[in-house]
């Protein structure tokens, strides 16, 4: 039995040295690194309808806290990024707090993410709820 455990411990630790370490790491470690594209928003359910602040563009995240906005249309915006960890119930939400400004026209954008989740090393959704309404914001690196 003894022989069984000696053969196993070097295939798991070969599976787990070739595996991404992502997963283990904090949201405020893996947002920063290269260029996040808003590609989709999905909204679901019933009731008001919402005007979301970003509907597309690239965010470039900072690990100091600092992020930059541009649009589709070539604006850059330049302004700063929160996760926030709140408990709903059982349930763990980690959630995304974004505001930006362009410097020449004093625009502001904000939104509140109510939770983010990595489905991939450079992919995750953050989610609004408003009523009974879900927008899903799907984001790639």
């Amino acid at each position: 039995m003894k022989k069984l455990y000696f053969t196993f411990i070097p295939i798991i630790l070969f599976f787990l040295a070739g595996c991404s370490k992502d997963f283990l790491k904090r949201y405020e470690k893996r947002l920063p690194g290269g260029t996040w594209e808003l590609y989709d928003v999905n909204n679901f359910g019933i009731g008001s309808s919402y005007s979301p602040a970003f509907t597309s563009g690239r965010f470039a995240f900072d690990s100091n806290g600092d992020v930059t906005y541009t649009s589709n249309n070539g604006d850059v915006y330049f302004g700063s990024w929160d996760i926030r960890r709140d408990y709903q119930g059982d349930e763990k939400q980690q959630s995304l707090f974004i505001t930006v400004v362009d410097a020449q026209t004093q625009h502001v954008i904000s939104e509140y993410f109510d939770d983010m989740q990595f489905t991939g090393t450079d992919r995750f959704k953050a989610f609004i709820y408003n009523g009974s309404r879900t927008y899903t914001f799907k984001f790639k690196r």
